[in-house]
């Protein structure tokens, strides 16, 4: 490599560091103030809302790799250019092609982190996301057990308990489920524990009563227990019975479309092909961004208002990239066996690239001067 592809390569590096860790930042505190609510309205410790906030990191620089590095592209070759360091090296003999070598190999290396990011760390950082909710939805104590209050674990059920003594047990158990059109159900118990069941936890009264009103004619039915059994997954909320998830599954499955992955997460092939293959063409993305930006900034020259034009068909370039990206994406997950059409977006962008880097070595026209 030479001085000048290290001197290039160092720079892009420098400052594609800083736009990540920017852009990187801006996403996570938007994404942790959701977790902040959910996870701490729902009861749980801030060691919960941390965990949670460092597993969604993975995700988050994976999406903001691309735009980092068409930024910092973009930032470099916009400051040599007003320094004209760009146009010195130009006139050496250097062509477009010689001098975007630097772009390529930091594209690559961009490429690579993508490739790792979207193929191992982001489906196990999912995965454990995935197992840690499952975890929690179980923890019906943390969420909705809270003593001397009304509580609503979902709609048309209501929950009070008296009181909670240390070891778990639930004094003074009031339950009422509203939730059908023809009976209300009110179950009461003088204690209650709660016991882990294999889909959901299991609520076990002692020493109460059930009092079911029928709607329609007024009647009202008691039964006394000495013990019962309640299976508290028929009253919590639909969401808290997710499904894996499909960015959880390696790339391998989804590729070949397992039946028993699809079973699990409830996708279709075409969802499954959709999902691994945008996983091998987003880093491409990653390579495609940087060389838009280079190749569209070196059509301009040296000038001393800068080269916002040019900045402004790189942006226009990335943005009709990332609309064909949109649009093959929700082509291949609505119709099996178009999964090619995944990979049009970061072609289309590295093959725009060579054309504007082609176009901006051409030997340009003097206009002529007339009388």
């Amino acid at each position: 490599m030479s001085r000048f592809d290290r001197y290039l390569l160092s720079q892009l590096l420098q400052l594609f560091g800083f736009f990540a860790l920017v852009l990187v930042a801006v996403y996570w505190v938007n994404r942790a103030v959701g977790l902040f609510d959910q996870l701490i309205g729902d009861g749980q410790s801030a060691l919960v809302f941390l965990e949670f906030s460092l597993l969604s990191l993975p995700n988050a620089i994976r999406l903001v790799l691309p735009i980092a590095g068409f930024a910092a592209a973009a930032y470099v070759v916009n400051r040599l250019m007003q320094e004209s360091e760009m146009v010195v090296v130009q006139a050496t003999g250097f062509s477009a092609f010689r001098l975007a070598r630097p772009v390529v190999y930091f594209g690559f290396a961009v490429l690579l982190m993508q490739l790792v990011l979207s193929n191992v760390l982001v489906p196990a950082s999912q995965s454990m996301l995935a197992a840690r909710n499952a975890e929690i939805s179980q923890n019906v104590t943390a969420r909705f057990l809270n003593a001397g209050q009304f509580m609503h674990p979902s709609e048309g059920i209501t929950l009070f308990i008296n009181t909670i003594s240390p070891t778990g047990e639930l004094n003074g158990l009031f339950l009422a489920d509203g939730r059908s059109a023809t009976d209300r159900v009110t179950y009461s118990a003088r204690k209650a524990f709660l016991v882990r069941g294999e889909d959901a936890p299991k609520l076990v009264m002692l020493d109460g009563s059930t009092q079911s009103l029928n709607r329609k004619d007024g009647r009202l039915a008691l039964t006394r227990f000495a013990d019962f059994t309640l299976d508290l997954g028929s009253i919590t909320r639909p969401s808290d019975k997710k499904r894996s998830s499909i960015a959880a599954l390696p790339t391998s499955s989804l590729l070949i479309a397992d039946p028993q992955a699809m079973a699990e997460v409830g996708a279709t092939v075409a969802e499954m092909q959709e999902e691994g293959h945008t996983r091998l063409a987003s880093p491409l993305m990653a390579l495609a961004a940087p060389l838009i930006a280079f190749a569209a900034l070196m059509l301009g020259g040296f000038s001393r208002f800068g080269l916002w034009r040019q900045m402004g068909l790189a942006v226009g370039l990335l943005i009709l990239t990332q609309l064909i990206w949109t649009w093959s994406s929700s082509v291949a997950i609505n119709r099996e066996g178009t999964w090619p059409v995944v990979y049009l977006a970061p072609v289309a962008g590295i093959a725009t690239a060579v054309v504007l880097l082609w176009h901006g070595q051409r030997p340009r026209r003097l206009a002529r001067v007339t009388a």
